[in-house]
C-alpha cells in the first residue's frame, strides 16, 4: 500500500498520467501497459491456468490407472507440472514487483490502493453502479478504474502472495527441513501446525483465484464493448477510449 499513487480526480493538465487522453476534442488512446507488464500478464495467466487444473487434480485425485503402479506415473507428471508452473508464477511475481518500482506509475496500481481516501470509495461506488447497469459511465481513467484496482489488490495480489507462500511451504515440507523452501517458508507451519490445514487453505485459495478470473474476464469483455478497448490494450499496450 506504499508507493506511487494515482490522482483522485482527472487533472486539468492533459499530460497528467491518469487523465483520459484527448484526440481532436474526443477521447483517444494512451500508452499504459509497458512490454514487461504485458509479457508478465500472459505468462502469469498461463501459469495460473496450469496451476488451477493440476491443483484441482491433486486435490480431488485422478481416475484409477490400469496395470502395475510401477508402470504409471500420471500423478507424478501432474505434480511436476504443478511445481514447475508454481516456480514460473513465483519468479514472475517477484519480477512484477520489481517492475512496479521501475516502470511507469500504472505498473504500481495493483500494489498501491489508497484505501484511506474517501474519494476512492466514492469512485468504487460509482463503478459498481456502472457495472450493475444502474448508472451512466463514470469518468474514465487511463489506468485501472478504482473498482478494478480494489479487486486486483485483494483478490489477486494478496491471494497470489498467499498461494506462493503456502505452496512453497508445502513443497518445502516434502523437500525436507534442509531445503531452502522450508527454511524460507517453513514458518507457515507455526501458524498451522497440521499440514492438512495448509493444504485446505491452499486449495480454497484456488477458488478465490478462479472467481477473480471469471469476474476479470467478464469486466474486460464488458468494458471492451461499452467503454474502452481493454482486451487489445494487453497486446499493444495502448488503451483506446471510445468517443
Amino acid at each position: 500500500m506504499f508507493g506511487r499513487d494515482m490522482p483522485d480526480k482527472a487533472p486539468q493538465n492533459p499530460a497528467a498520467v491518469d487523465a483520459p487522453p484527448t484526440v481532436g476534442g474526443g477521447r483517444g488512446a494512451a500508452y499504459v501497459y509497458e512490454a514487461p507488464v504485458r509479457l508478465w500478464h500472459w505468462v502469469n495467466a498461463a501459469a495460473i491456468l496450469v496451476l488451477g487444473v493440476t491443483g484441482y487434480l491433486i486435490g480431488t485425485g485422478t481416475p484409477a490407472m490400469p496395470g502395475e503402479a510401477s508402470g504409471n506415473f500420471l500423478f507424478g507428471y501432474i505434480r511436476f507440472t504443478h511445481f514447475s508452473a508454481g516456480y514460473v508464477l513465483g519468479v514472475g511475481f517477484l519480477l512484477r514487483i520489481y517492475w512496479a518500482l521501475m516502470g511507469n506509475p500504472h505498473a504500481m496500481q495493483i500494489f498501491c490502493v489508497p484505501l484511506w481516501r474517501s474519494c476512492f470509495w466514492r469512485e468504487v461506488y460509482d463503478e459498481m453502479r456502472w457495472y450493475a447497469f444502474l448508472a451512466v459511465e463514470p469518468d474514465r481513467r487511463v489506468g485501472h478504474n478504482r473498482l478494478a484496482q480494489l479487486a486486483m489488490f485483494f483478490m489477486f495480489t494478496q491471494t497470489i502472495t498467499f498461494m506462493i507462500v503456502t505452496g512453497f511451504a508445502l513443497y518445502g515440507q516434502g523437500a525436507g527441513r534442509d531445503s531452502w523452501q522450508y527454511r524460507l517458508f517453513g514458518w507457515v507451519f507455526a501458524i498451522w501446525p497440521n499440514s492438512q490445514d495448509v493444504h485446505t487453505w491452499h486449495h480454497l485459495g484456488l477458488w478465490v483465484v478462479v472467481t477473480f478470473a471469471l469476474v476479470h474476464i467478464y469486466a474486460v469483455i464488458r468494458e471492451d464493448i461499452m467503454s474502452e478497448r481493454s482486451i487489445s490494450s494487453m497486446i499493444s499496450g495502448q488503451r483506446q477510449f471510445r468517443d
